[in-house]
């Protein structure tokens, strides 16, 4: 069934974008209504129920989003330093209950209390001057610290456009094929989790004959403590434009999509101007500096669903079905977006093909620490007395990270949960055994990912932590697969009710759950979760023991 969507959804492409409609007809309420969902069912060939499936699914659709004015995130760091508390307090004085909703997460996790008002993001003392960001509609933005240990790859300053598209330029010479060796030999690995190497899939999609392919940036890829991508849709848009551009061009694709998370406003608008200035400047469009390649960006707006992050689900979205995860194969790279080859890498990723193709692979592939070639931002959360954005070369001690650059924590830190939600948590005394590349988390049972840090201090504990990661598995899981359906309602159930009652959790039964969820997942979600449960049951026992009942 998904398939046959797919192909009509296709009947419109991004001309017409059915999600997109979708988010068009919620802007004045919140939802959008009945009659508008049956229009668009009608215009769209499908069905009714499909339409309205989809439309329940995303936090910024359902119904229940109807009349809120004002979001408060609730990701982990903001929930670790105990800042929203205060951040809905001071909101209720100005909001009805039911006007307050939640947002995860804002990106602003180098200093917290953050809450999104009238499309626009703030944090920090931010909360201290709602009553004028109301009645004014002021901006007041956040500053953080972004510093480099090593090579600046994706921290080098931007010049100016003609400047920096010279790498297009140069790029367009040479045949596709000698483009996709710099990137094999170069060792680049997605920097979203997994680690795939970008040349594989990028080989793959180069070898399917469709006459259409898709080139998508994955940007709602939403680790709470993660704010990496934030800065680079931000700060430089043009890396991640042109690393699409030349993957686009290897790949034989003639239209990038870059699917951005609706909890980063201005990097949606950022980008976007991004991309008017190079069609002002005729890099876009067809016959490309005077060559055969044509090429074109469109971004789509997110609506709040951390299963997007996933390339399969986000691609679904894209067409305006549920984002449910899809099963492989057939992989996207045969049959992706609209049924045709597509390529899906996160931000960071595609920021960095630039470097290689200008400086050459070989100098990419000399940094770092074995099969982790390269660079990688690290993303510090408000715990830290220097918190902010890090370049470091692949293979950096992770103290040099902790107490060097982040110069350290304001007050004692047990843990830290690095990679995002799904990422591992790591006690603060193995810290030195760690280095920031794949193999040293790998090894030790942990998972770099996105390499943000969420700091979880020694007065917060570790069950309302771990209730917390089942909470929100359970509220972002596409529904799919029942492992992650079910098993993590059941998880947040159990350690809700030793919490609440006279009731400890059976050790054997606990185990046999997330151990089921790791192995009978679809994807990461269900799949990954049980990796910081099963750290924390490893090396928090003393403080776990008294919930369970052996």
């Amino acid at each position: 069934m998904s398939k046959n969507l797919s192909d009509l959804s296709r009947r419109k492409g991004l001309t017409e974008n059915l999600f997109e409609e979708l988010g068009n007809a919620a802007t004045l309420t919140g939802t959008p209504d009945k009659d508008k969902m049956d229009e668009l069912a009608l215009t769209f060939k499908m069905g009714k129920a499909n339409i309205y499936g989809t439309a329940s699914f995303y936090d910024f659709l359902r119904p229940e989003n109807q009349g809120k004015k004002v979001y408060v995130c609730n990701g982990s760091s903001c929930l670790s330093a105990g800042k929203q508390d205060h951040v809905h307090h001071e909101l209720n004085k100005h909001f009805k209950a039911d006007e307050i909703g939640d947002m995860c997460c804002l990106g602003r996790c180098h200093e917290n209390a953050a809450f999104n008002h009238n499309g626009k993001n703030y944090s920090g003392d931010a909360i201290s001057a709602i009553e004028n960001i109301i009645k004014n509609d002021v901006i007041i933005e956040d500053q953080y610290h972004v510093g480099l240990y090593g090579t600046p790859v994706l921290t080098e300053a931007f010049s100016d456009i003609k400047t920096y598209y010279k790498v297009l330029e140069d790029a367009l010479q040479l045949t596709p094929e000698i483009l996709l060796e710099a990137l094999k030999l170069s060792g680049l690995r997605g920097r979203g989790g997994a680690g795939f190497p970008i040349s594989f899939k990028l080989e793959s999609a180069k070898n399917t004959e469709s006459n259409s392919k898709f080139i998508v940036c994955n940007a709602d890829e939403g680790d709470p403590g993660a704010y990496s991508d934030r800065y680079l849709l931000e700060e430089r848009p043009h890396s991640v434009l042109l690393g699409m551009m030349i993957a686009g061009y290897i790949m034989d694709a003639d239209t990038g999509v870059l699917y951005i998370r609706a909890e980063y406003p201005a990097a949606i608008s950022i980008t976007q101007k991004a991309i008017d200035d190079l069609r002002d400047l005729a890099y876009l469009g067809e016959n490309i500096l005077g060559t055969s390649f044509h090429f074109n960006f469109k971004i789509i707006r997110a609506q709040g669903a951390y299963i997007c992050g996933e390339e399969t689900a986000l691609l679904s979205s894209i067409e305006g079905q549920r984002p449910e995860v899809r099963v492989r194969p057939p992989y996207p790279t045969q049959q992706g977006l609209f049924n045709q080859p597509t390529v899906v890498n996160n931000v960071e990723t595609l920021a960095c093909i630039p470097f290689i193709i200008r400086n050459g692979a070989v100098d990419f592939a000399k940094l770092g620490r074995g099969r982790s070639t390269g660079t990688k931002l690290v993303s510090l959360d408000g715990f830290f007395n220097r918190p902010g954005i890090y370049e470091v070369d692949m293979g950096t001690p992770l103290s040099v990270v902790i107490h060097e650059l982040g110069m350290g924590f304001k007050e004692p830190i047990k843990a830290l949960h690095i990679g995002g939600p799904l990422g591992g948590l790591v006690p603060v005394d193995l810290i030195e055994q760690l280095t920031v590349d794949f193999e040293s988390f790998n090894e030790n049972g942990f998972l770099l990912g996105h390499a943000s840090v969420v700091c979880i201090p020694e007065t917060f504990p570790i069950i309302q932590y771990l209730r917390h990661l089942f909470q929100f598995t359970a509220h972002e899981s596409c529904g799919k697969c029942f492992p992650c359906r079910l098993g993590s309602t059941r998880g947040f159930e159990l350690i809700e009710k030793s919490l609440t009652e006279d009731y400890k959790i059976d050790r054997v039964l606990f185990e046999d759950l997330i151990n089921t969820m790791e192995m009978g997942s679809l994807c990461a979600l269900g799949g990954g979760l049980p990796l910081p449960i099963k750290n924390a049951l490893k090396y928090f026992e003393p403080e776990l023991k008294q919930y369970f009942n052996n």
